[in-house]
């Protein structure tokens, strides 16, 4: 069975997820990326091969990290230790010291027993599949095993958050001054670098989740649960609330009255102020097949073409990547700025969003409505063929009649679970009830069509 799954190596830490299964992970990673044709040069050059490593704050991290780093050194790979970080600035930080590559430790959203190791390649880009296929391969293989003066080095990576933080304010249009935000870091990896971020960006800040003590990371606090940081945008009286989840690669948002703000409004705020600076390449924003019909209404409303890809970040940066694009992402808050970034950055994300605020100055209600948010119904249909979901002729049918019966006012999509054995129901209509009674008369459907 392949360790990989859509973003790296994830598990039960002590589970699936051992040390010894980190170490060997590692040692094929220097076999697989500290080799080839740019490997070779360096070394001629004189060069060593180097790698950036960093963790959320999570307390198996501190087991797993060391064990990474013991096998990249063990392997001849100069490491870089740059401790609690986000994903995102993991990411910069190898293209901003042109490291071969680096390694996050982390399982983003997951409660803390969970753990992750996602590799990236030369320029903080996120490894395409055959890449991992052949490390997984070379994890049963001969493992370099240099002596001597020949061994990696592991240092401390000292000015790590200040490089990624200077970064961060480069990238700004306009400066955070009069705008009061509550930050919730989700006690996991932006819990120091957020809240000094947006400070030194000239905001006035309120942080609430900020205290990781390893074990609370995503405790009912961040991107996957809300009502706190509503809650305190309401008792501080703050202008709006921006959660990140445990690795800081998403942004939601909240306005001033608690309000969700979801990654597809932020898109699509972030869309016209990009297109009006010229800076949104082709007019084009990438999107994954669950994005909100809204978003699509709003986006043609301003001229705005939208690029549909499978759901997950990494199709819709594979996208970008294909052509050229400059903003992409995610209804769950990855929001891909390539101009900046080369992957979902939450810190860069809510820098920009409360940019337009301080620029247009308007509240998020404001500039949220830019887009109608269509009442969304998703139903999974449990213990069902989904192999058969896309093929049987009745399931086709029953999606064909309510697309016809909701017309121009709603949206059917059917998608089978790339990891379980259930099928994805999703309705869009101008109402909940609409949008609900559609949903659940398709999953009958599939129900009595696809049991097993």
């Amino acid at each position: 069975m392949p360790i990989f799954g859509t973003d790296g190596v994830r598990g039960l830490a002590n589970g699936p997820l051992t040390a010894d299964l980190a170490l060997s992970l590692a040692q094929a990673t220097a076999v697989v990326l500290g080799q080839g044709r740019s490997a070779d040069a360096r070394r001629a050059a004189g060069k060593r091969i180097t790698a950036v490593v960093a963790r959320d704050p999570r307390v198996s991290g501190e087991f797993l990290s060391a064990a990474v780093e013991a096998g990249l050194a063990s392997s001849g790979v100069d490491v870089y230790d740059a401790g609690v970080l986000p994903t995102p600035a993991t990411a910069f930080l190898i293209a901003d010291i042109d490291a071969d590559f680096g390694v996050m430790v982390s399982a983003s959203h997951n409660p803390a027993p969970d753990n992750g190791i996602k590799i990236f390649a030369r320029g903080g880009v996120k490894l395409p599949d055959v890449v991992e296929e052949r490390i997984e391969h070379a994890m049963a293989g001969q493992k370099l095993q240099p002596t001597g003066a020949a061994v990696g080095r592991i240092r401390r990576f000292a000015d790590a958050e200040d490089r990624y933080v200077v970064h961060l304010l480069g990238s700004l249009p306009h400066r955070l001054e009069g705008i009061h935000v509550v930050l919730d870091c989700a006690h996991g990896a932006a819990s120091g670098v957020s809240p000094e971020t947006f400070r030194d960006a000239g905001a006035q800040v309120t942080v609430i989740g900020a205290d990781p003590d390893g074990l609370n990371i995503n405790d009912g606090v961040g991107s996957t649960h809300l009502d706190k940081l509503a809650e305190a945008v309401l008792a501080h009286g703050a202008d709006v609330g921006i959660a990140h989840d445990g690795d800081a690669d998403r942004c939601l948002a909240v306005d001033a009255d608690g309000r969700i703000v979801d990654g597809d409004q932020i898109m699509a705020i972030l869309a016209v102020a990009m297109k009006d600076r010229g800076t949104l390449v082709d007019d084009t924003l990438v999107a994954t097949v669950m994005s909100n019909l809204g978003l699509h209404r709003a986006m043609a409303d301003h001229g705005i073409r939208v690029e549909q890809t499978a759901v997950g970040d990494r199709y819709v940066l594979e996208r970008m990547n294909e052509g050229g694009f400059s903003l992409g992402g995610e209804q769950s808050g990855h929001v891909i700025m390539s101009e900046f970034a080369t992957t979902g950055d939450g810190l860069l994300t809510g820098l920009h969003l409360l940019a337009e605020m301080a620029r247009q100055k308007k509240t998020l209600a404001e500039l949220a409505s830019i887009m109608t948010v269509y009442p969304q119904v998703l139903v999974n249909v449990k213990g069902v063929d989904r192999s058969r979901a896309n093929s049987d002729e009745g399931v086709s049918a029953a999606v064909a009649q309510a697309a016809a019966e909701l017309g121009d006012s709603g949206r059917v999509l059917l998608r089978p679970s790339g990891t379980e054995q259930l099928v994805r129901v999703m309705v869009e209509a101008a109402s909940a009830e609409d949008a609900s009674a559609h949903a659940e008369r398709l999953a009958e459907v599939v129900r009595e069509r696809l049991s097993l």
